[in-house]
């Protein structure tokens, strides 16, 4: 037994030796939280003088030589005049997923479809095709939500509008909805 007590005693004076090595005398290991902590160094500058950035006060602006003009706030609600343009990468892939839609591959039509809507994510054109594609694929709630959103993004351009509507009412149709298939018609008209 008294080896035991030697090696616990020994093992507990290794112990008290290394945690006396973590703090200085009379020294706290816990640091408090709060604004009391220490605070890091700072670091070394390169010159003599702090560099802080100007402010400038209202009556201290620089002088300009043309006057800056304010853009007036509209009120009008915020959309873009026309959908995105094609990227050449989105472009090829549409071009691809027709070719696909016409031999009858609906599924792969709808992978390119895709991948071109992560390219375009803000163009109509490519959301009317997912729409075509879906549509192809007999999955007509989809491609009706698909219809929406692309006819969300053609803006001002009336013949994207016209074609967005017309799909529109034809999907609204085959899924049985006749006046909202109507409504659609009277919108493509009306452009």
């Amino acid at each position: 037994m008294n080896t035991r007590f030697l090696i616990c005693a020994g093992s507990m004076t290794a112990f008290l030796a290394l945690a006396g090595c973590a703090s200085s005398p009379g020294e706290s290991i816990y640091v408090p939280i709060g604004g009391d902590a220490p605070r890091a160094p700072e670091p070394p500058r390169t010159t003599s003088e702090p560099e802080e950035p100007r402010v400038w006060r209202k009556s201290e602006q620089p002088e300009t030589s043309e006057p800056v003009e304010s853009s007036p706030r509209s009120t009008s609600p915020s959309y873009r005049d026309s959908g995105e343009s094609l990227s050449p990468a989105a472009l090829s892939l549409i071009r691809e997923a027709d070719g696909l839609l016409a031999r009858g591959d609906a599924p792969a039509a709808i992978a390119r479809l895709e991948r071109a809507q992560r390219i375009a994510p803000r163009s109509a054109e490519v959301y009317f095709k997912l729409s075509e594609a879906y549509v192809a694929s007999n999955q007509l709630g989809a491609a009706e939500q698909f219809t929406l959103k692309g006819l969300s993004l053609a803006g001002n351009d009336a013949q994207m509008q016209r074609a967005g509507w017309l799909l529109l009412a034809d999907i609204r149709r085959a899924r049985g909805n006749v006046a909202g298939a109507d409504q659609a018609e009277e919108r493509a008209a009306a452009l």
